[in-house]
């Protein structure tokens, strides 16, 4: 315990990161506060990652369910599907309170303090607290931010919650509408895409980039659009952007051209999500308390030990995690970061490797990847003196993909053609998710495709998608 203290450390904000890092404060010996002002869980327990995933989980099985032809295949004849809206909703609900019930007790476990309100720094050392009952002073040799992020509504565009809305009011899934319009083609506009036309709404896909999910690899998101959006029930429009969304009944929005500023298209439909990404909740943390503020964007700045900044030099004793530090908006990314400022703290300096952290989107199938795409890695090999090569294995030459009727997929392998160290791996297709944490894993270690293709894979298994890139790609 730190001399003068009441804490060894305290936590504004109880998302993923906040949660990681109070756990593993406590097995490093230091008495943890962690402050929040809404719910525990943050983002990803209460209206990110987790809701969704079990909204994915219920529509998914209908999709199978009535892919007629696709249960044929295996011998298999099924009468109606039907399903229920509400109890598919009181799922992913019920989900959320299971979690969120789980990470609380898991903090009185170890008797991290828990304080709710409002946390704010107050100056060196000390947060200020505004709290049910009044404002409450604590002070902490350490201070870590981690107030999370927002979705983010771009100018123009109306959110009433009920005909026009973001991800934290599609999570509820109050009701259904028959045609709905998506703005945004990433990760949220995705699995959102596929929840809706899985039961049975129409939906039209508005990016304002010129492609459909421009964070992707091309080769990948070219394969998506084949499979995730080409046979189901959704137009697109790529190239627009929603000027103005105006709620009600129907929703109304003006679609226009960037270039000239004029208004192509109006589009009238029952329901609109607003899925264009999140923003920093950076607002009202005390920054100026100690001579901080964030950038241009909205972010905390961070040096690489994820120490605050305050005109380029570390504030004494604050760290800040997560979404908004704006590194990578993801919450096993925040409770790495998380897990390393403690190890900072404790005086085993660490730092995050971001091209070595995967992501997915939860699609049918999956999406996945680690490291660079191809495009930027070329970009790196111009910089670097080298060259970059690639190489494409397919889930249809895949016997346990065959086996399971599951044949629409892709892995890509990006690498270095003189050393063979993996530069970057791109998935999709079934369980591409759980696919890519070993290619993460080799991306970790700076592994080669020379060595990976000595490695031995489970046969029949999907993994050797993976197994059959690393042999293509391996050069002795």
């Amino acid at each position: 315990m730190s001399q003068g203290f009441d804490y060894d450390l305290v936590i504004i904000g109880a998302g993923v990161g906040g949660h990681g890092a109070a756990l593993h404060a406590v097995k490093c010996g230091l008495k943890t506060a962690i402050v929040e002002a809404g719910v525990m869980g943050g983002t990803c327990v209460n209206r990110g990652c987790i809701p969704s995933k079990a909204l994915l989980a219920a529509s998914g099985r209908v999709r199978e369910l009535r892919d007629a032809h696709h249960l044929k295949t295996l011998g298999i004849q099924l009468g109606g599907i039907s399903f229920d809206r509400e109890t598919i909703a009181n799922h992913a609900d019920n989900t959320v309170s299971k979690l969120r019930g789980e990470l609380v007790n898991s903090l009185k476990r170890l008797n991290v303090d828990v304080i709710e309100g409002w946390g704010k720094l107050a100056g060196n050392q000390k947060v200020v607290v505004e709290t049910a009952n009044g404002e409450k002073t604590i002070t902490a040799k350490d201070i870590m931010l981690a107030p999370g992020s927002v979705p983010w509504v771009p100018p123009g565009i109306e959110v009433d919650g009920k005909t026009v809305f973001t991800s934290d009011h599609a999570i509820k899934l109050d009701w259904l509408p028959q045609w709905i319009a998506i703005i945004g083609s990433g990760y949220i506009g995705l699995e959102f895409a596929d929840i809706y036309t899985a039961l049975g709404s129409e939906v039209t896909m508005i990016e304002a980039l010129d492609r459909l999910m421009p964070t992707f690899d091309p080769d990948i998101a070219k394969q998506a659009q084949r499979v995730l959006i080409a046979p189901r029930d959704i137009e697109t429009r790529v190239g627009v952007l929603a000027a103005k969304v105006t709620p009600g009944a129907p929703v109304v929005i003006e679609l226009m051209d960037p270039k000239t500023k004029e208004v192509v298209e109006v589009l009238e439909v029952d329901a609109c999500l607003v899925a264009t990404g999140r923003i920093p909740a950076t607002k009202n943390l005390g920054l100026e308390s100690v001579g901080a503020e964030t950038d241009r964007r909205g972010f905390l700045p961070v040096n690489d030990a994820m120490q605050l900044l305050a005109g380029g030099e570390p504030v004494p004793h604050v760290w800040a995690i997560g979404d908004a530090m704006g590194k990578m908006m993801l919450a096993h990314a925040a409770s790495a970061q998380g897990v390393a400022v403690i190890e900072n703290i404790c005086g085993r300096p660490r730092t995050i490797d971001y091209r070595s952290i995967p992501a997915a989107a939860f699609t049918h199938p999956e999406m996945s990847f680690v490291g660079l795409t191809e495009p930027a890695a070329e970009e790196l090999g111009k910089e670097e003196g080298f060259e970059v090569a690639a190489v494409r294995t397919y889930f249809k030459g895949n016997s346990k993909a065959i086996a399971e009727g599951e044949t629409d997929g892709i892995a890509k392998v990006i690498y270095r053609k003189d050393t063979g160290e993996i530069l970057g791996v791109h998935i999709f297709g079934y369980h591409a998710a759980d696919l890519i944490q070993e290619a993460a894993n080799a991306i970790a270690n700076r592994e080669s495709v020379n060595e990976l293709a000595f490695s031995v894979h489970t046969h029949p298994t999907l993994s050797e998608v993976l197994d059959e890139a690393y042999k293509r790609a391996a050069t002795v």
